[in-house]
């Protein structure tokens, strides 16, 4: 396939950021913007002026055959995800959504077997495996560098909170800190460990420190996932932290042979270190800024370019909405 051509629903501030590193990168043809915000429009096409605009997401699937459009880039409020990209999957458009896939499990579930269906690539936007930290954390698991790692503890405490209105109304966002960064920590969690089986969930949500009973939107949660074979996750999330810096970001992971850690640096959300712990001594695996912020997109839009066809990894979304249900009382997590 040639560079794929491309339509983004949804131009606001993440959407705008995918934008531009598609467009930086060479690597696909922006043919199709599309947001109900006139402003936001107007500033992406300025940008992109050989561009269609649309107003509305129908109007730009009714051009879709007529565009040669490959895939769409769908980065809407999060009750969109669903509706927006099971109509692009099924006009055989491959899709590369925001996090989270969906606002539940169910919605999650039907978005992937749209993508099965049509035997079209689908891809979430869980970004942060892409850092080189990460990484440098999944292949030390995987070479068994820690020995068996049995514990997991990943926070994300953020200072501030969404600006976005949607991102406060239960409709439209299907939960709070959950939904905004805790997907993001149970995502890396069960991708560094090579995706075990999920035995047991729990946890709770809170809105200003008292337990929330959902549907609401939580500024606090916290979650423990117990895996087949006997590891932990404990997952702690957070807006408008009291956390004496703009944000903490940090997964550990401990083993029997020894600890990893990939930690934001310096309240930063972009630059990151990651380490090996061999008891009271610590090996830096290297650090990272900016780099990494369009990786995920990027790696979507080469595997399109080779080939368009369903890949089965996007079942760890559907993983990751089954936990976040659990932990709001929708439904309990079946073994997997």
């Amino acid at each position: 396939m040639s560079a794929p051509r491309l339509g983004f629903v949804g131009l606001g501030w993440i959407g705008a950021m995918r934008l531009e590193a598609i467009a930086a990168s060479g690597r696909a043809e922006v043919v199709a913007l599309c947001d109900p915000v006139r402003q936001r429009l107007d500033a992406a096409g300025a940008a992109h002026p050989d561009a269609l605009r649309f107003e509305a997401f129908d109007a730009l699937l009714d051009r879709a055959e007529e565009l040669a459009l490959d895939g769409v880039v769908v980065a809407t409020p999060n009750a969109l995800h669903a509706p927006q990209s099971i109509a692009c999957l099924d006009l055989g458009l491959a899709v590369f959504c925001q996090k989270p896939l969906a606002p539940t499990a169910a919605e999650a579930r039907a978005i992937v077997d749209a993508a099965r269906r049509a035997d079209r690539l689908l891809a979430v936007d869980y970004s942060y495996r892409y850092t080189d930290g990460a990484r440098a954390l999944r292949r030390l698991v995987r070479d068994g560098e820690l020995g068996e790692v049995f514990s997991v503890d990943s926070v994300f405490h953020n200072a501030y909170g969404p600006d976005k209105a949607w991102a406060h109304d239960p409709a439209l966002a299907g939960g709070g800190a959950l939904v905004d960064l805790g997907v993001h920590q149970i995502d890396l969690a069960l991708w560094l460990l090579g995706d075990p089986a999920i035995r047991a969930v729990s946890g709770r949500a809170y809105r200003d420190g008292a337990t929330l009973d959902p549907p609401g939107i939580d500024d606090f949660a916290i979650v423990r996932i117990d895996l087949e074979g006997g590891a932990t996750v404990h997952v702690a999330v957070s807006w408008n932290a009291h956390a004496g810096r703009d944000c903490i970001i940090r997964t550990t992971l401990f083993g029997t042979r020894g600890g990893a850690e990939f930690r934001n640096v310096d309240g930063s959300f972009y630059a990151f270190d990651a380490c090996l712990h061999r008891g009271r001594t610590t090996t830096s695996l290297g650090r990272e800024t900016h780099d990494w912020l369009g990786r995920c997109i990027l790696d979507w839009v080469e595997r399109l370019g080779e080939s368009p066809t369903f890949d089965d990894a996007v079942e760890r979304s559907v993983r990751v909405a089954e936990v976040v249900d659990a932990v709001y009382g929708r439904a309990a997590v079946p073994a997997t």
